[in-house]
């Protein structure tokens, strides 16, 4: 069972269920602890009372929502339900119209400035094919915020970089120009550039799409590994159920506000239905009763 605590400065501690928030600030400004299989610590990503518009158009409403340091966040939703802003607000791209965002107790954007706290794979990556840079460049740009533009990279970074192509399969390439790759292999080299700098958040955009099963899984494997051997914490925003329930400490469904937060064994089917009408129907699926089951069961073992 998880234990509840308030800040570690707190003589008092008091245990229950927190199934719903794993972590989250106080009223009292104090932060909320969650202990856990992955051990007694604050979140690494904090999201409180957000909303966010464009204009006078809702976007996300009233989202409380954390990701305790070591876990992994899957994120589902239906078309405009917020998922590419939740990104975009996670990567420092856009500010909260209310509320707040922190990551390693820093804003967003601050966290991008450090260099070593966000690692991003964006979605549908668009690559200028005559633009004059290879694929260990691109790789090493990863390394510019936390070495510093007008500063040389450190050799154990170089190094790591050299590892990450080898493990990807993407080595041979190196000195290609980074237009010239096909779409999968482009994908490889953005995931190294995301993990160069051995961040301690990885945000991944819709990273099984236009992918097979067998590349699905590979991809899963992989991110488990690097997540070990980096102590990663992961936001895995997605419409592959499959994927995400393979991958996934707990789920979060997101539609405009936050419909479920729990663990993946117990997202209810019907929620999924509802979230995802439009798509299941025209797919000749009706909704049925009973816990997520079928179709939706992980791709690899847990």
């Amino acid at each position: 069972m998880p234990i509840t605590i308030e800040s570690p400065s707190l003589p008092s501690a008091r245990e229950g269920r927190s199934m719903n928030r794993p972590g989250s600030i106080l009223a009292n400004g104090k932060m909320q602890v969650t202990c856990s299989k992955i051990g007694c610590m604050p979140p690494l990503v904090s999201i409180r009372s957000l909303d966010f518009a464009y204009g006078a158009s809702p976007v996300l409403r009233n989202l409380d929502l954390t990701v305790e340091a070591g876990s992994t966040m899957g994120v589902i939703g239906p078309n405009g339900g917020g998922k590419t802003t939740l990104v975009k607000l996670l990567t420092g791209r856009l500010q909260p119209t209310k509320g707040s965002i922190l990551i390693d107790g820093m804003r967003p954007l601050d966290a991008v400035r450090r260099g070593d706290r966000i690692g991003y794979l964006p979605q549908n990556p668009r690559v200028d094919a005559n633009f004059p840079i290879n694929v260990r460049q691109t790789i090493t740009l990863g390394l510019a915020g936390k070495a510093g533009m007008l500063r040389g990279y450190d050799r154990s970074d170089l190094a790591y970089a050299q590892s990450l192509m080898e493990r990807l399969g993407v080595a041979e390439l190196a000195d290609e120009p980074i237009g010239s790759l096909s779409g999968g292999q482009l994908q490889r080299v953005l995931i190294a550039r995301a993990l160069v700098a051995k961040p301690k958040l990885l945000v991944l955009d819709e990273p099984t799409t236009g992918i097979d099963v067998r590349g699905q899984k590979a991809f899963i494997e992989f991110i488990a590994a690097i997540k070990e051997e980096l102590h990663l914490t992961v936001v895995f925003v997605s419409h592959d159920l499959r994927a995400v329930t393979s991958m996934s400490d707990r789920i979060a469904c997101l539609n405009v506000s936050l419909h479920y937060h729990d663990v993946p064994q117990h997202l209810p089917a019907d929620l999924v239905y509802r979230m995802f009408a439009c798509d299941l129907e025209a797919a000749g699926i009706k909704s049925t009763a009973g816990p997520l089951t079928g179709p939706f069961l992980p791709l690899v073992g847990k």
